[in-house]
């Protein structure tokens, strides 16, 4: 496989960044996640990092060097994520579970396939369009389905960020899965966090997606929503890639996993221990970070078997 891929989170206007992604690969597949935190100080972070970590490893114990049924792999993952969220909330004796979205993407043998649960979104993009993204588990997509609103209004609608559907919830996740589609040279593929999409039309997201590699790209749709997120802007989050052929030498930027040992897996990971606005919290001390970090780990070797 041959891929650009660039990644990066950043806080908006809110106190605390409670987004969370990585990106993994072995020699023939390549796993990328993002999940949107939802709680309070120490929760939503929490609930986001259980996601991206456990996702994570799972995918380093089943690459091997691909993943059996990616889409398969995807649905029961999400759903250990959602148990081991709960468990973690009832360790703690939480009256009000952490929560989080979550969309992920396995990339293998030239095929896309991709699984969310609410409202973070993947977008397939060739050629300057998006061939494809994710339906937001929101109400106000359902009042789209039903005719109640255009798609432009939804983008526009005040109440467009609530969600019906997350991992963490009292009710179990109902993860709706995508793909199966063949992957081209030049095609890009975004995951994200609706701090970023919030603000991007999706005609403006492909464009600059196909304009530039990713690693340019993304850094200027972050400063753009960012900035027209103002004083009020969410914590933004996204993966990207674009995709290459094995024989492609145009770009210096680009991976080749050609040259991976049977089992050797490749992971960049957002983690606690690096959230500047945590350590720099008053209210949040360095030893309540390194309790979390170590209940986490706990957590991920418990689910992650």
């Amino acid at each position: 496989m041959k891929f650009t891929i660039y990644q990066e989170t950043r806080r908006g206007a809110r106190q605390y960044n409670q987004d969370r992604m990585c990106y993994s690969y072995s020699r023939d597949s390549l796993l990328m996640v993002v999940a949107d935190g939802m709680g309070g100080h120490l929760h939503g972070e929490v609930a986001a990092q259980i996601t991206v970590e456990l996702m994570a490893e799972l995918f380093q114990k089943k690459a091997r060097p691909t993943i059996q049924n990616p889409h398969q792999f995807l649905t029961d993952g999400f759903n250990k994520c959602h148990d081991a969220i709960l468990n973690y909330a009832a360790n703690h004796s939480l009256l009000e579970t952490p929560r989080t979205t979550v969309v992920a993407a396995i990339i293998q043998d030239g095929l896309g396939y991709w699984a969310h649960v609410g409202d973070s979104r993947l977008y397939h993009v060739r050629a300057g369009k998006v061939l494809s993204r994710t339906r937001d588990h929101s109400k106000v997509q359902q009042m789209v389905d039903l005719g109640q609103l255009t798609p432009e209004q939804a983008e526009r609608h005040p109440e467009k960020n609530k969600i019906y559907n997350c991992l963490g919830s009292i009710f179990p996740p109902d993860v709706e899965t995508g793909g199966k589609v063949p992957l081209l040279d030049g095609d890009s593929v975004l995951l994200c966090t609706d701090g970023l999409w919030g603000h991007m039309e999706s005609d403006e997201l492909a464009q600059m997606l196909t304009g530039y590699p990713a690693l340019y790209s993304l850094p200027q749709m972050l400063d753009r929503a960012e900035s027209r997120g103002g004083a009020h802007g969410d914590n933004l989050t996204g993966v990207a890639i674009n995709w290459h052929e094995d024989d492609d030498a145009s770009s210096n930027d680009s991976l080749s996993t050609n040259k991976l040992a049977d089992g050797e897996i490749t992971l960049r990971l957002s983690t606690l221990a690096a959230d500047k606005t945590l350590k720099e919290s008053k209210e949040i001390t360095e030893s309540d970070i390194e309790a979390a970090i170590r209940e986490i780990q706990d957590t991920i070797n418990k689910y992650s078997k």
